[in-house]
């Protein structure tokens, strides 16, 4: 099995869009997602699509998460999977490789600069594929100056569980100021095909997306959609 960038990057090589899933519970803003769908079932049609990654969210008081689906999801298909959670300790970080994930989540807003440094360098340490996401320029700063492979754009604000009405703005805003040798992601509020559309033409590399795809009428072809060759 490649690597969670790898794959993205062969992807996007490819002339495929690369396409997270967000494997979440419960949105705070829109309430449950799966409604008794089965996510494992769903993580093996994205499998059978080739899709490049998904990510799973384990957090569980207000996102519906556990480690258990991240593992259940991980004995299933052959594919990279971010764990998202509100990572703080080197032991949130074992219990990540542990599970089976490629790649870990550490969000700017909840750590302080010297826990996001310590936490950053632990994760390579461990084999994990860090993500450092940011919401504004302060935080964007701050990730670069970690000279990371990756960085997360969350278009909504994390401290608000992502309640606002953050758009794919926060991509534009923020994309052109990373440097071209990292690779950009796209997070959260992306509901169309034009989000995706002004989100790469803005400098992502790649989107995440959970929300819209677990509420379509059709998820996979909706990923299929989101994850074609042109940009429409």
């Amino acid at each position: 099995m490649n690597g969670f960038l790898e794959s993205l990057m062969a992807a996007k090589k490819r002339g495929r869009i690369p396409v997270i899933t967000d494997f979440k519970a419960i949105s705070p803003k829109s309430g449950e997602l799966f409604r008794n769908r089965d996510p494992i079932a769903f993580a093996r049609e994205l499998a059978n699509v080739n899709a490049p990654a998904i990510s799973v969210v384990t957090e569980r008081e207000h996102f519906g998460g556990s480690i258990e689906l991240l593992q259940e999801i991980h004995k299933n298909i052959d594919l990279p999977i971010l764990r998202k959670d509100f990572i703080k300790s080197r032991e949130d970080l074992l219990q990540t490789s542990n599970s089976g994930a490629a790649a870990v989540l550490l969000i700017c807003s909840s750590l302080t600069p010297e826990k996001l440094k310590i936490l950053f360098f632990e994760s390579l340490e461990l084999g994990l594929e860090p993500l450092i996401e940011v919401h504004n320029k302060r935080e964007l700063e701050l990730a670069i100056s970690l000279k990371p492979k990756m960085i997360g754009i969350n278009n909504r604000d994390i401290t608000e569980l992502e309640k606002d009405d953050g758009t794919i703005l926060t991509t534009v805003e923020l994309a052109a100021e990373i440097p071209e040798d990292i690779f950009v992601i796209s997070e959260s509020g992306i509901m169309r095909l034009n989000d995706r559309q002004m989100a790469l033409l803005s400098g992502a590399d790649a989107i995440l997306v959970g929300t819209a795809i677990w509420n379509s009428k059709d998820p996979l072809g909706f990923y299929l959609s989101l994850s074609g060759e042109e940009v429409n």
